[in-house]
């Protein structure tokens, strides 16, 4: 057996936010701050088991990531924090030993508790091997302004968790609904510093002066972020060890560096959630999650779709929270983005299979926002449903395969 490889004081931030805030965009933000002689590493859990994400930060790095000196890892399948620390402490582990990472970045499933992945992380076998920055969590104001997301628990739950919140998407706001949002922010959390985005619009502007000072500003700020210790670990961490000394009398065990066997230290597969790399495709699942049914498909790369008619389909899904994807079409590879309020499509390069994930709210009717245009459009649209209890899988799968204009 080999000598375990011992990691110690790994600078390490979370990256939290309700699903479909935006942390992917903000996650881009972070990786813009690293210094070329850096290595940095991404733990990304998503909560469907088709991993998507990955492909989706791939895709809008302007260089390779490998080139970069960025190491992404998936764990798809359900949240790593939710049933036990098994999954989370083999997927940090299996990123530092096979990357040696300088930083550490984890993005959790937008639909899990921040709590229970702090308290993970507060726990004594993880204090000298990580050196947790401050909690950072991603808001986005389209969807604090719709009641349902203002008292969902779970919405709230990522602003009462955060050291650092990124509000986005305010540009609709006025004044007094800003005054309002910091208002409610701080009822929840009054130590929590807020951060005001800079538009996407004005980062991507490059001509004008006053918005790259704007930029650069912003980015100084988000990655100021990364070198102040959490307020909140650090509070969880004293949590802990009073409730240690309470319950064992006074005795306390000495915390111990992380020891890390190399990748086969006789850990199975099993032990991490299957990336359905090797499945037979093509291939579909379907299963309920909380409030949610998730679906996903992977397609070969050979199955070529009509680019329209995807878009007009997915759109027409019942009360859908998020679509995401990366698909070969006959507008060529896309990369599919779409939460309520924002459409976004992307050429990009051949992948290696195309990968399609939904995930729709039972028993909820989705406030689409700016896209009511578009759902009007395909209202009529055979599949659509009042509810998304009653969806039928294997109807959907053949309008799917319907799609495939191509199949040689």
């Amino acid at each position: 057996m080999k000598n375990p490889i011992i990691f110690q004081n790994i600078p390490c931030t979370l990256v939290t936010g309700f699903l479909g805030a935006g942390k992917t965009t903000v996650i881009n933000q972070l990786l813009a701050t690293k210094p070329d002689d850096e290595r940095w590493a991404l733990l990304i859990n998503e909560f469907g088991r088709i991993g998507i994400d990955g492909a989706l930060l791939a895709s809008s790095q302007d260089n390779d990531l490998e080139q970069k000196n960025i190491a992404i890892r998936e764990v798809s399948g359900g949240c790593i924090c939710c049933t036990s620390q098994l999954p989370l402490q083999i997927a940090i582990s299996r990123l530092l030993s096979d990357h040696h990472p300088q930083r550490l970045l984890i993005e959790p499933t937008g639909l899990a508790h921040p709590r229970e992945l702090i308290l993970q992380l507060s726990a004594p076998h993880w204090q000298t091997a990580l050196k947790m920055s401050a909690v950072i969590t991603v808001l986005s104001a389209e969807q604090w302004q719709q009641t349902k997301y203002r008292h969902h628990d779970g919405f709230q739950a990522h602003i009462r968790d955060a050291d650092v919140l990124i509000i986005n998407r305010y540009t609709q706001l006025s004044s007094n609904e800003k005054q309002s949002l910091v208002e409610w922010v701080t009822k929840l959390n009054s130590q929590v510093k807020i951060v005001w985005a800079v538009p996407e619009q004005v980062m991507s502007d490059t001509t004008g002066s006053s918005s790259a000072r704007l930029t650069h500003t912003y980015l100084a700020t988000l990655n100021e972020q990364l070198h102040k210790p959490s307020a909140i670990i650090s509070n969880q961490r004293k949590v802990n060890i009073a409730h240690n000394q309470k319950s064992t009398l006074g005795l306390l065990s000495q915390p111990s560096a992380l020891g890390v066997s190399s990748p086969s230290n006789g850990l199975g597969d099993e032990a991490e959630t299957q990336d359905n790399t090797d499945t037979e495709l093509p291939y579909r699942y379907h299963e309920e999650q909380q409030d949610f049914q998730l679906a996903g498909w992977r397609l070969p790369t050979h199955y070529v779709l009509d680019a329209d008619e995807l878009q007009n389909w997915l759109l027409a899904l019942p009360n859908w929270q998020r679509i995401k994807g990366v698909v070969h079409t006959s507008d060529g590879w896309l990369q599919l983005n779409f939460n309520p309020g924002s459409i976004t499509t992307k050429t990009i390069d051949a992948q290696t299979d195309s990968r399609l994930e939904v995930i729709l709210q039972l028993g909820n009717t989705v406030d689409t926002n700016a896209i009511d245009t578009a759902i009007e459009k395909i209202e009529t649209a055979s599949h659509t449903k009042s509810s998304s209890d009653s969806i039928d899988w294997e109807a959907f799968d053949r309008e799917l395969m319907a799609m495939v204009i191509q199949s040689l």
